[in-house]
């Protein structure tokens, strides 16, 4: 069995020049994807929320997740804005606060937040009020978050060649390639 970070720097070497961009980021990407990685394994559910301008996104990744051609069992990944249709209303810590009571309720295995955007978006708050939430923030640099910047022109790409990432070492992970313990 394989060390994960040396299965990621292998991944990120296979998919080519296109990658390269991630081998110097995988230092900062390894720590969290192995967080979210044993929350997955733990039996959390994993909730999705993004900014407006990342929706698609979550639109993508929730379509191919569990696409019935991978093999692999389901696995529980949901959108926030489709779980709480109302979650544009949010706009207090006590608004917050009710919505965490209703997930905790929902998910008795426990959950873990999938952010992808702008720290300076509501969403976000949610997000950072769990210290095991997988983030990855536009245009700050975050302690436990993984750093974009919204201005590359390459962003879009980037966050699909994440995602693929992210799916391959799930993948690794279920089929027993990889060890998370370092």
């Amino acid at each position: 069995m394989q060390k994960f970070l040396k299965w990621t720097l292998d991944h990120i070497r296979k998919d080519g020049s296109m990658m390269s961009w991630m081998e110097e980021k995988r230092f900062e990407w390894v720590p969290l994807n192995v967080s979210m990685l044993k929350n997955l394994m733990a039996g959390h559910t994993i909730v999705v929320v993004t900014d407006d301008e990342r929706e698609w996104f979550c639109d993508y990744m929730l379509r191919d997740i569990n696409r019935l051609s991978k093999n692999r069992p389901l696995l529980p990944f949901v959108s926030l804005k489709s779980f709480y249709p109302n979650l544009k209303t949010i706009k207090t810590k006590e608004d917050i606060e009710l919505l965490e009571n209703m997930l905790y309720q929902t998910f008795s295995n426990g959950f873990t937040y999938f952010y992808i955007g702008k720290n300076s978006n509501i969403k976000m708050q949610i997000a950072k009020r769990r210290d095991d939430s997988f983030i990855w923030v536009m245009d700050e640099q975050l302690q436990n978050s993984f750093f974009l910047s919204s201005g590359d022109e390459n962003l879009d790409i980037k966050l699909i060649q994440l995602y693929k990432l992210l799916d391959k070492s799930i993948n690794a992970l279920l089929f027993a390639e990889v060890d998370l313990e370092d």
